[in-house]
């Protein structure tokens, strides 16, 4: 039987975070716009690989990860986890972490060029987050 997880103080902060059209996202996205790139939203290259957005005449598909969720290096989680939900939070982002190596490996072995781009990067400089991607 599967753990359920238990309700916490950080629970309601945590459940309604949103997955698509996030501020770094639609940032990365204007300023490709801006640079005459054109994209579509949310497209669904195979069975495990569904990037942010994709520009099509170049076969570049974008994902646009957030540091927390996807562990980035230099700003994800660095102590473990505690509390009633420890377990179940190091094996979400587990999880997390593989399927994203999932992804990038479907649309590769489908033909396109796999561009993964931390929220911090874009914060920091979107214009220069657009140009890694126009760059594969």
């Amino acid at each position: 039987m599967a753990e359920q997880w238990v309700s916490t103080k950080s629970s309601p902060s945590l459940s309604g975070r949103k997955s698509r059209n996030t501020t770094p996202e639609v940032e990365l996205r204007r300023a490709l716009h801006a640079m005459g790139a054109r994209f579509r939203l949310h497209r669904r290259l195979g069975p495990a690989s569904a990037p942010d957005f994709v520009l099509p005449g170049r076969r570049i598909a974008v994902w646009v990860d957030g540091c927390y969720w996807h562990s980035c290096p230099e700003h994800g989680r660095r102590k473990r986890f505690e509390g009633p939900n420890a377990d179940l939070w190091t094996a979400k982002m587990t999880r997390t972490r593989e399927r994203d190596t999932l992804a990038t490996q479907e649309a590769e072995e489908l033909g396109w060029t796999a561009v993964r781009v931390w929220e911090h990067e874009i914060r920091a400089d979107p214009v220069h987050a657009a140009l890694r991607v126009l760059m594969g």
